[in-house]
Order: structure tokens, then C-alpha cells, then sequence
């Protein structure tokens, strides 16, 4: 099956929380997630943490409906804090990618409109936090220049086991 086809990254909208929700609960996985899996009645999607501009979204074309674009992906980013002494952070607070877009280069494709997002808000690091057990996300980061700055060993307990707390980040100036 060919790559899906894809639509430059955005910014989300509001029209968007429908899907962003939907695609953010058929990607649960303890794999990355800490909060036990959704149910219904679900939250909002966007709320007064939430905002719609913290958020990158990547459209593609699914192999199944030829001509229709739909949500791929998603990418969070925001200020770390609502702290003055690290306005020139910016932190990746999630990423999902479809089942159905997966190995397209996706959530690279995402990765590096955050960092280009990041820098065009001047911002001068960009961190993120991943699960010690999520091999493929840390791998994809480490790959985009991401660098290990720090780990809390065993910090959750999810599925009957202790998991491993990565801090990760790197430099956005040359």
C-alpha cells in the first residue's frame, strides 16, 4: 500500500476537537499513555489547558477513501510553565499518529513542525517527556536530534509495572 498522501502540517482549529479526541482515544496505549484509557462520557478535547493553538495537526489522504483527507496526526506543544524565567521553552506534550498512517513519516513530519513552530515563537530549547519503555518514540527523537537530559527511574507504575520517566530535549539555536 502506497504512503498516504499528505497536506502540510496546520494548526488546529476548533472544528477540529471532534477528531483530535477520537484519534487521541484509538491511539491510547501504555505504551506512552499515564491516565487509564478514556470512557465515555469523554472530556472536551480543547479546554482552558488545551488550547487550540498549542496544537499541529497532519492530514492525509487514507489508501481506503481516495480523495478524502482526514486527521493523521497530532503534535502538542506548549510553554513548559506559565513562568517568565523559561518563556524560551517550549515542551511536546503529545504525539498520536493514526493507526492508518503509521510508517509514513507521519510523526517525523510532525516533530519537525514543532521544532520549526518552536523556533518561529522564539523559542530557544525544546524538551519533551517520554515513557523509558516507548522504544519507538525515543528513537524517532533521538534521530531528530533530541538528546537524553534526564530520567526518573521507575515515576509510574502502569500495567503492573514500573516505568521509567525520560526527560529529552534539545538546543534550537545554531
Amino acid at each position: 500500500m502506497p504512503p498516504p498522501a499528505l497536506r502540510p502540517v496546520r494548526r488546529a482549529v476548533p472544528s477540529d476537537a471532534a477528531a483530535l479526541g477520537e484519534l487521541d482515544r484509538a491511539t491510547w496505549s501504555t505504551l506512552h499513555a499515564v491516565q487509564p484509557r478514556p470512557q465515555p462520557p469523554y472530556a472536551p478535547f480543547f479546554d482552558e489547558r488545551h488550547l487550540p493553538q498549542h496544537y499541529l495537526v497532519a492530514e492525509a489522504e487514507a489508501a481506503e477513501e481516495p480523495g478524502r483527507h482526514r486527521l493523521a496526526g497530532y503534535i502538542a506543544l506548549r510553554p513548559p510553565t506559565a513562568l517568565a524565567c523559561n518563556a524560551h521553552v517550549r515542551q511536546i506534550q503529545g504525539l498520536a499518529v493514526a493507526v492508518w498512517a503509521r510508517g509514513a513519516g507521519v510523526g517525523r513530519i510532525l516533530l519537525r513542525a514543532a521544532v520549526a513552530e518552536a523556533r518561529r515563537q522564539g523559542a530557544a530549547r525544546i524538551t519533551l517527556r517520554v515513557l523509558g519503555h516507548n522504544t519507538p518514540a525515543r528513537a524517532l527523537y533521538a534521530s531528530e536530534g533530541f538528546a537524553v537530559e534526564g530520567v526518573l527511574g521507575g515515576e509510574f507504575f502502569l500495567d503492573g509495572r514500573y516505568a521509567d520517566d525520560v526527560l529529552m530535549g534539545r538546543s534550537l539555536t545554531p
